[in-house]
């Protein structure tokens, strides 16, 4: 999902294919127009992933 996501907001995905659950989230598609926003679009799923996996620091990178 966090993936998907990813693609979407840096124009690597097809916006078209997004999973159904994903739709709302479409809306943010609009930052891949502007690069140095995605890190701040993307930083709450770079968070959770780490989280998840136990990691103390994250990034963005």
């Amino acid at each position: 999902m966090f993936q998907a996501f990813h693609d979407m907001c840096t124009g690597d995905g097809d916006e078209t294919a997004l999973a159904e659950d994903m739709e709302k989230l479409s809306v943010l598609s609009g930052v891949r127009e502007f690069p140095t926003r995605v890190k701040c679009a993307t930083l709450p799923w770079h968070t959770m992933v780490a989280a998840l996996k136990g990691e103390n620091e994250i990034s963005t990178e």
